[in-house]
């Protein structure tokens, strides 16, 4: 027979309480959310009158890079805010803005790499592999380093 432990009603409260608030959005999600629509519209209207008005020469190539760079950073923050929000744990806070814009902006790094590396047909499946691995592990330890910081000055 198993016994079943209940849970404590403090106990029961505080996790309820930690379930309420995090249904809030943190004010500066608010902010990088606004940014990451502006970025969005802007990129991908930028690159829609790019393609369809000019001719690829040096300075639009450079130019298609930096709009494919905002317009991918753009419309990843969302997505990328929604895997922080369903996978930090309940009792941990939410990472910051700047973390999710920095993510954000590792996709749209990896898209433009992706990009150039196709123009002389380079990219294969194992090198846009490696190349998303080093970015995934570059964001893990800069995440492990500021977990340490926070939890340093938490005590």
């Amino acid at each position: 027979m198993s016994e079943e432990i209940e849970p404590q009603p403090q106990e029961e409260a505080e996790i309820q309480s930690r379930i309420a608030s995090s249904d809030k959005m943190p004010p500066d999600h608010v902010g990088v959310l606004i940014a990451a629509f502006i970025m969005m519209v802007g990129g991908w209207f930028g690159l829609y009158q790019l393609v369809t008005t000019t001719l690829p020469h040096v300075g639009q190539r450079w130019l298609f890079f930096l709009l494919v760079q905002i317009a991918v950073t753009g419309t990843a923050i969302p997505f990328v805010r929604y895997l922080n929000v369903r996978f930090t744990p309940v009792g941990n806070e939410l990472p910051p803005g700047g973390v999710i814009v920095r993510q954000s902006l590792w996709v749209g790094l990896f898209v433009v790499a992706a990009a150039w590396l196709q123009i002389p047909r380079v990219l294969t499946l194992p090198i846009a592999f490696f190349l998303a691995l080093s970015f995934i592990v570059i964001e893990f330890f800069l995440r492990f380093r500021e977990r340490a910081d926070e939890s340093q000055i938490d005590e």
